[in-house]
């Protein structure tokens, strides 16, 4: 199956930008009746840059037969271009700083940041440009429109208007009274003061599939590990569990120091989460959290939500590969948050 409507921002992309030059070709081209797959295979820029852009340069021009026709024109294409790289006045900051414009759309548009991500990743990198604009700012910008491609639909979360509340219900065990309670979590972890502690949930299949991701989230960096199972299972939860103890030994206490979880059935079975394959002392502690207190695990939910950007709900999981997967692990582990200074979990995890 193909993704690339989901997880298109993971891959490379061709550079969107036209020269004048490629719009003369553009416009022999479409001259000779050669149709916008074949421009865009020959001018080695994607359809849907082909498209937008004889879209701009489409002007009418009459017939000597006192009709009219639609035709491309390069020089009227060219004419807007500029128009617009100019931001339609010299009131904006961005005006004249062409490459930090450039530099803001690849990061929207192909690698899926946010506009504070962008911004918030230019001040904490100290990326130069000529220009230095906020968060605020930017987010007029792409009101606006003046950038020749972003706009607001490739912004994933707008910041207007109010939020809609969604309660997510799983099946829990209300009576889970065997199980340790989050209320026994140490201090240390609970203001994440210490590497090694993760949260641990599930993202299942819409309905008529049983694939299921298990995500386990790092509480102090956010590393996200996203493993993918055939259900949502106590068996599978702990065919993956033991995988990971088998890749790293007796640094898997280490690592895994404790992961804390909600009451839903596939993690009921605390005695084999924690068990070790390699020794009778156990490998993690394992604590749960509230029924229906999803806050508990806040990582964790956010980790959630980002990995629905790639694969929203509804979706059969079971036609996403494992490679599909890793990339969007992957993703989320190199994206720079604000809560972590602009750093990503990557950087964090690696320097704790």
């Amino acid at each position: 199956m193909n993704h690339s409507e989901n997880n298109n921002t993971l891959k490379s992309v061709k550079n969107k930008y036209l020269t004048e030059k490629e719009r003369y070709e553009i416009e022999a081209l479409k001259r000779a009746g050669i149709k916008n797959k074949e421009i865009a295979r020959l001018i080695g820029k994607s359809e849907r840059t082909i498209r937008r852009e004889i879209k701009r340069g489409t002007v009418k021009l009459l017939n000597t037969e006192l009709t009219y026709r639609n035709e491309y024109c390069a020089d009227v294409a060219q004419r807007k271009y500029e128009e617009k790289a100019s931001n339609k006045g010299p009131g904006l900051k961005i005006g004249k700083d062409h490459k930090l414009a450039k530099y803001i759309e690849e990061k929207i548009i192909n690698e899926k940041y946010s506009p504070d991500a962008v911004i918030g990743e230019i001040k904490a990198k100290k990326i130069k440009f000529k220009t230095s604009i906020c968060t605020k700012t930017l987010y007029n910008y792409i009101d606006k429109e003046i950038f020749m491609e972003l706009t607001n639909k490739h912004l994933l979360v707008k910041r207007k208007g109010n939020k809609r509340k969604y309660r997510r219900v799983k099946q829990v065990a209300l009576n889970n009274t065997r199980s340790r309670s989050i209320e026994e979590r140490p201090m240390e972890v609970n203001e994440r003061k210490e590497k090694g502690h993760w949260e641990m949930d599930c993202i299942v299949s819409g309905k008529g599939s049983k694939g299921t991701l298990l995500i386990l989230t790092e509480r102090v960096t956010r590393k996200n590990r996203i493993f993918k199972m055939k259900k949502k299972t106590q068996e599978e939860v702990i065919k993956v569990l033991d995988k990971l103890e088998r890749k790293y030994k007796e640094e898997f206490k280490e690592i895994f120091k404790s992961i804390t979880m909600d009451n839903g059935c596939e993690f009921l079975n605390q005695q084999l989460i924690e068990r070790s394959l390699y020794s009778k002392e156990p490998r993690t502690v394992a604590y749960y959290a509230h029924p229906y207190s999803s806050w508990e695990r806040g990582s964790n939910e956010n980790a959630n939500k980002i990995i629905r950007r790639f694969i929203p709900k509804g979706s059969d999981i079971n036609k996403y590969t494992e490679e599909e997967i890793k990339r969007i692990e992957n993703w989320i582990n190199n994206y720079p948050r604000r809560i972590l200074g602009y750093k990503s979990a990557k950087e964090m995890y690696k320097a704790a």
